[in-house]
């Protein structure tokens, strides 16, 4: 349970609220510095595009889902606009975009969580532009006459800036901010220089995760082309003879999608996964004993954290006190795959570790297939995370409500082992991109800092 005293001055300035989120968020310690701050101040909507309206989310929609791109667009949740890779979104239709014309996103914008875990930012890039985006998201569209959207987009990001959007939120089970909550919000003009610095740095930051994407898809094109994989649509017709139903019953193991992708990855020379790595195993469960101090703890990601833009985990867990901390370690030579959850969801979905948390702790829910180098982790992730490569490897999960993967089973995967010039060619698309990442990761937290500096150095 947290605790803490506030001054009798600070409920009356902040509208008499009485719940404790404005008070728990930092928000009004952030309003404090931010009015010692010798600078002028611009309320949010006067340097949004067309004032209040340029604060806005797409309202409740009926969802109305598709197939592919060429009956509908990309959809991208809460969670989703957090998150690194987008290649793996559902469509929802052309008919609900036409129906309600504030759904599509533009590059530029600021996005906000609105609903449960509030306050979450991204920058909206190249590659988002045009996708449907959901209700529970807060567009923040910028004036480029008034203000450079990275610069807005650093400070409303930055220990200033969410806070005080925290702070706006209302509902005691399932909170919630409005763009009236967010409207007059404090945003301090620090000059041409520092907001251009930081307008340039997340420009980058955007343009370096469009180029990993690129990357990315190159790569798994080339997969697939080398597998002859060719896409085909879905079918809920299983047949399977009884010879093939002496080890599986379940009916998914079967399906003829599940079948041909296991046959594409055992052409071509396949080799069964655990002949060619290191180990596949996943960390012993036990205790994860937090810290409060950093220094006596590494930070812990989640099996949904290693999916975001930024990875950085939500707490530490004791290095003395852990037990089996070793395993729990995220290496360079790692391909992480979630290991349990709904097929479609996480489960299978493979993750490259990117340098900025090798070293850190990640949960026991991720899988770790360990390779003898680096560069055979990032092929490998180009086989898993191809369709076929996906398809094979949640076609390997077991259990009714929650299936889970299974390492041995996971091991025993044939998976084609190319020749070193492909192989290198793979490598070298999954090494740009994983570089790219990691560029983008620093040029939007330089962005931040440089914010916050020049905060904290005019406010002193």
């Amino acid at each position: 349970m947290k605790a803490k005293a506030v001054p009798s001055g600070w409920l009356e300035r902040d509208g008499r609220r009485l719940d404790c989120g404005p008070y728990m968020s930092g928000a009004l310690e952030a309003k404090v510095l931010l009015e010692a701050l010798n600078a002028r101040k611009d309320k949010l909507q006067a340097v949004t595009l067309g004032g209040l309206s340029g604060i806005f989310h797409a309202g409740r929609i009926k969802r109305i889902w598709v197939d592919s791109a060429r009956y509908g667009r990309p959809f991208l949740s809460s969670t989703e606009i957090l998150q690194a890779d987008l290649s793996n979104l559902p469509f929802i239709s052309n008919m609900a975009v036409a129906e309600n014309p504030r759904l599509p996103l533009s590059p530029g914008w600021t996005l906000i969580t609105r609903s449960g875990t509030v306050g979450r930012m991204a920058y909206a890039r190249p590659d988002m532009d045009g996708y449907a985006c959901s209700e529970h998201v807060l567009r923040v569209v910028p004036d480029p006459d008034k203000i450079l959207p990275g610069y807005l987009y650093a400070y409303l990001s930055s220990k200033f800036g969410v806070p005080i959007v925290v702070g706006g939120t209302y509902g005691a089970i399932i909170q919630h901010i409005e763009p009236e909550h967010i409207a007059n919000l404090p945003v301090p003009r620090l000059g041409k220089r520092i907001e251009t610095a930081a307008h340039e740095l997340v420009h980058e930051a955007a343009k370096l995760r469009d180029e990993a994407a690129r990357s990315q898809q190159k790569a798994l094109v080339r997969v697939q082309e080398l597998l002859m994989w060719r896409t085909a649509p879905a079918t809920n017709i299983t047949q399977a003879a009884a010879s093939a139903l002496q080890r599986r019953l379940d009916a998914f193991h079967h399906t003829p999608r599940v079948v041909e992708a296991r046959e594409s990855l055992a052409r071509l020379g396949a080799e069964r996964l655990g002949n060619n790595v290191e180990s596949v195993f996943e960390p012993n469960r036990g205790p994860r004993l937090k810290v409060e101090d950093p220094a006596f703890g590494v930070p812990f990601l989640s099996s949904s954290e290693v999916f975001r833009l930024d990875p950085a985990g939500e707490y530490s867990i004791s290095t003395r006190r852990t037990p089996h901390l070793d395993k729990l370690l995220v290496s360079e030579r790692d391909l992480l795959l979630p290991r349990s959850g709904q097929l479609g969801g996480i489960i299978g979905r493979a993750v490259l570790p990117l340098p900025t948390y090798y070293g850190h702790a990640a949960s026991e829910h991720l899988i770790r297939v360990r390779c003898t180098s680096k560069e055979d982790a990032f092929f490998l992730w180009s086989v898993f995370a191809s369709e076929p490569g996906y398809l094979a490897t949640i076609g390997t999960a077991f259990g009714s409500s929650i299936p889970s993967l299974d390492c041995e089973l996971l091991a025993d995967l044939k998976v084609p082992w190319f020749d070193s010039a492909k192989r290198s060619q793979l490598c070298e698309l999954v090494g740009s991109a994983v570089y790219a990442n990691t560029r983008a990761i620093h040029a939007e937290r330089n962005a931040v800092r440089i914010v916050e500096d020049a905060i904290e150095k005019g406010a002193s």
